[in-house]
């Protein structure tokens, strides 16, 4: 399982960042572009895309890998 992926804001644009990265993976001008970038590194992971506000608080996140407790029906 490979790193979850942050979309978090950075200098006026919004950035991909790895979990425990420093440097963003890619920038984007809007945060729709970065969760599209992101959705697409977490799905060749399986791994999470974590959403961000534009003041860092979590906003959502969604899980491409392996789900511990999938639901059922």
């Amino acid at each position: 399982m490979g790193k979850n992926q942050h979309v978090v804001p950075r200098n006026g644009q919004w950035a991909v960042l790895g979990a425990g990265n420093e440097r963003a993976t890619s920038l984007h001008p809007t945060q729709a572009s970065a969760i599209d970038a992101a959705r697409d590194i977490a799905i060749n992971q399986q791994s999470e895309v974590v959403i961000h506000r534009p003041n860092g608080q979590i906003r959502d996140s969604n899980s491409y890998g392996n789900d511990p407790y999938p639901p059922k029906g």
